[in-house]
């Protein structure tokens, strides 16, 4: 597989990482470099091994996950994008320390963001495709994704104000509902 065609496939998984971190930025109150590495270091980590999970096991998971992994991000996306809409409306319930770029909310959205990349990982196991350069590539094209996300979205908060987490519930729902549409 050439390097163009190789870093199209990258630029095209890291899409919804993308996005999902400009709405997570717009989202937050303020945003910190912590916020920013996190939200980086496990978009691009997720990225990286999720395609060779998919390589190592090769076909069996593809017919085992084939017509659920879409429902799976689906389903993360579509929650976490409820919760952060619930919260925006219902501040009062939330913790005040609550951080989506930690803990299980940030594992739910990496996952999410990165099981196609599950899919591309068994696809490139079944053309021989060096898994090695593949990963890494998939994965730094995420991280920095995910760094110009952040720095989008939170350009966007500031606009936004008050409404930025509902805003970035609905983006998050609209992109669980284009993963099915996508399927």
């Amino acid at each position: 597989m050439d390097s163009m065609t190789l870093l199209g496939i990258a630029l095209a998984l890291a899409m919804d990482a993308f996005a999902v971190a400009a709405a997570v930025s717009a989202a937050l109150p303020s945003l910190t470099t912590g916020h920013i590495i996190r939200l980086s270091w496990h978009f691009g980590l997720f990225q990286a091994v999720m395609p060779v999970i998919g390589w190592c096991l090769g076909a069996s998971l593809l017919r085992v996950m084939g017509g659920i992994d879409h429902w799976i991000a689906f389903g993360l996306l579509f929650f976490l994008g409820l919760r952060m809409i619930w919260e925006s409306r219902h501040p009062e319930t939330r913790s005040q320390h609550y951080d989506p770029t930690r803990g299980w909310s940030l594992v739910g959205l990496s996952v999410a963001t990165s099981i196609d990349a599950l899919a591309v990982g068994i696809s490139l196991a079944l053309v021989k495709v060096s898994i090695a350069v593949a990963s890494i590539t998939i994965g730094m094209v995420a991280l920095i994704m995910t760094f110009i996300g952040t720095k989008i979205g939170r350009r966007a908060g500031s606009y936004v104000g008050q409404w930025a987490e509902r805003a970035g519930g609905i983006v998050l729902i609209a992109i669980a509902f284009n993963i099915l549409l996508k399927h």
